[in-house]
């Protein structure tokens, strides 16, 4: 564990206003970040609850008085924050007290009805910080009476909620290798987990879980496997492409308790816009990944866009909820990709259960991967009753159209072509007109 030297207040008249202690509230257990919609009046973890759906279900502000609301207070961004930087953070709410952070790294205490200063919390951060997209930070997680960040410099660090002070700091990775940490960490049971931003600097980005009292790493999940590990011969043969090759978190995930399993999503691989030097699938970039958040271990994943060429970094929010699909409740997580795809996906293991309209006739499009040597890539096009796939590799285009039933299998996400050549499609499967169906089991 390292420790390093801190600043904990600002100079000056704030002196006065930083030294005053937080009120005391109750302790944030992990049973109540598991029943956070029972709090609405709170906000105890980044996406608002473990199922990241962001919903809240106060009834104070209607669609009818929301144009009487007023201003009530201002809280000014002060130094030593960066006021010029971004403001990412989401906010935690605990029994009255707001937890927030100002870029880069800058933890506040603030009185949730007026504004009121509690504390101000500034780590003294290295020089040596390299951040892609600006210094920010994307807010802190709670448990017990604990905050804790990730900072751009490659450090996890708990603070007493109470008076701003530090608790423990661990250095994780080193910033002048490109990681930092910008995302809220994610709390499961005794665990504070989180991941490194980077990939535009050639990290190997990972999953990692930290003892919530010590600071600890318990385990260390490699979104870009090594060799040995399973996905690692989805990166070229003879080559160290991987231990650059991206993968970043920096987007909190989401957790089942019923199922123990988290899931997040994962940035792109790296070089990020020239794949040239990784051909290959490039696991587990640009998917999202479940994991046991007990022992680290990968229980499945799904890749959203193979051998990625365009950025698409999978690192939107899991939204996880349960449906009515075909006349059952299915467990489901709802994804947003950055590849301009919608899914629904079936969290219990890699089937997918993608779908835009139900109306007879009506196109549904989901996406489908060709094999190449550089890797699958997938460009459906749906073209009256036929489904074109365009693989691209190397500026050379080739173009299969399949008339075709197409199946999802339910263990492993790969599609049957009945009559077609399955080793040129691997998995996925492609939409629904009056000549093409997609069946889902």
């Amino acid at each position: 564990m390292n420790s390093r030297r801190f600043e904990t207040v600002i100079a000056g008249v704030l002196v006065a206003v930083v030294a005053r202690s937080a009120p005391e509230a109750q302790q944030v257990s992990f049973e109540r970040i598991l029943r956070a919609d029972r709090e609405p009046q709170n906000w105890l973890t980044y996406s608002g609850g473990i199922f990241s759906q962001r919903y809240s279900p106060l009834t104070q502000i209607t669609p009818a008085n929301v144009k009487n609301l007023e201003l009530q207070w201002v809280f000014q961004t002060r130094g030593p924050a960066e006021p010029t930087e971004k403001f990412e953070a989401t906010p935690l709410v605990v029994d009255g007290v707001m937890y927030t952070v100002l870029a880069p790294n800058h933890v506040v205490a603030l009185d949730a009805a007026t504004g009121r200063l509690f504390w101000m919390y500034s780590p003294r951060l290295s020089p040596l910080a390299r951040v892609c997209c600006g210094r920010v930070n994307r807010g802190l997680a709670i448990l017990g009476e604990t905050l804790f960040m990730g900072t751009i410099d490659g450090h996890l660090i708990a603070i007493d909620a109470k008076n701003g002070k530090p608790v423990w700091d661990v250095s994780v990775s080193k910033p002048d290798l490109g990681y930092s940490f910008t995302m809220a960490p994610l709390v499961v049971k005794d665990k504070v987990i989180m991941g490194p931003a980077g990939g535009e600097y050639g990290i190997r980005g990972f999953i990692a879980a930290f003892d919530a009292k010590t600071g600890r790493e318990v385990w260390r999940f490699n979104t870009v496997p090594g060799p040995g590990e399973p996905g690692h011969d989805s990166w070229p043969a003879g080559s160290n492409a991987w231990e650059r090759g991206g993968g970043s978190i920096w987007v909190t995930g989401s957790y089942d308790p019923d199922l123990n399993l988290m899931y997040w999503g994962v940035g792109n691989p790296g070089p990020d816009w020239n794949a040239d030097p990784r051909p290959g699938d490039n696991l587990y970039t640009d998917s999202v990944v479940a994991i046991d958040p007990d022992t680290g271990t990968l229980k499945w994943h799904y890749q959203f866009t193979p051998h990625d060429e365009f950025d698409y970094d999978s690192t939107q929010v899991p939204v996880l909820t349960d449906i009515e699909w075909r006349g059952r409740t299915r467990k489901v997580m709802l994804w947003a990709n950055r590849n301009g795809f919608w899914y629904v996906l079936d969290r219990t293991h890699t089937r997918r259960n993608a779908r835009v309209s139900e109306q007879p006739g009506r196109h549904q499009l989901v996406l489908a991967v060709v094999q190449s040597a550089h890797g699958s890539v997938l460009h459906p096009i749906v073209d009256g009753h036929l489904v074109h796939l365009h693989e691209r590799a190397r500026g050379v285009q080739s173009r299969q159209s399949i008339r075709r039933t197409v199946s999802d299998d339910a263990g492993t996400g790969a599609a049957h072509w009945p009559g077609s050549d399955q080793s040129a499609v691997a998995r996925g499967s492609v939409g629904r007109d009056p000549g093409l169906r997609s069946e889902e089991r």
